[in-house]
C-alpha cells in the first residue's frame, strides 16, 4: 500500500534553514508528481509546491518562491523540501502528498515552528 512518512521538522529561528524528507514505499516513485502541503493553525491546508514525476519541473507558491526548493532522488524513493531564510508565517505541519489512480495519499506530516 501507499505509504508516506515525513520527517526532519522542529523548532528554527526565523532565518534559519530546515530539509523535510519524505519517505515513499507502495508505488513506483518516479511515475508520478509529487507535492508539499502545509496547515497553518486556524488555516486550511494550502499548497506549497510540486514537482514533475522526473524532477524536471517544479512549481511554487508565490508566498515561498525562491526560500524553498523541492527536489526528489528516484533511486531512493524520497522527496525532499528544502527551506530556507524561515519566517514567522512558516510555522505549519507540512505534508507530502501524491495522487495514485485517482487515490490521494498523504503522510502523518512534520510539524515546522518559526521562533525565536
Amino acid at each position: 500500500q501507499v505509504q508516506l512518512a515525513e520527517s526532519g521538522g522542529g523548532l528554527v529561528q526565523p532565518g534559519g534553514s530546515l530539509r523535510l524528507r519524505c519517505a515513499t514505499s507502495g508505488f513506483t516513485f518516479s511515475k508520478y508528481p509529487m507535492s508539499w502541503f502545509r496547515q497553518a493553525p486556524g488555516k486550511e491546508r494550502e499548497l506549497v509546491g510540486a514537482i514533475a514525476g522526473n524532477g524536471g519541473g517544479t512549481t511554487y507558491a508565490d508566498s515561498v518562491r525562491g526560500r524553498f526548493t523541492i527536489s526528489r532522488d528516484n533511486a531512493k524513493n524520497t522527496l525532499y523540501l528544502q527551506i530556507n531564510d524561515l519566517k514567522s508565517e512558516d510555522t505549519a505541519v507540512y505534508y507530502c502528498t501524491v495522487a495514485v489512480e485517482n487515490t490521494r495519499f498523504w503522510g502523518q506530516g512534520t510539524q515546522v515552528t518559526v521562533s525565536s
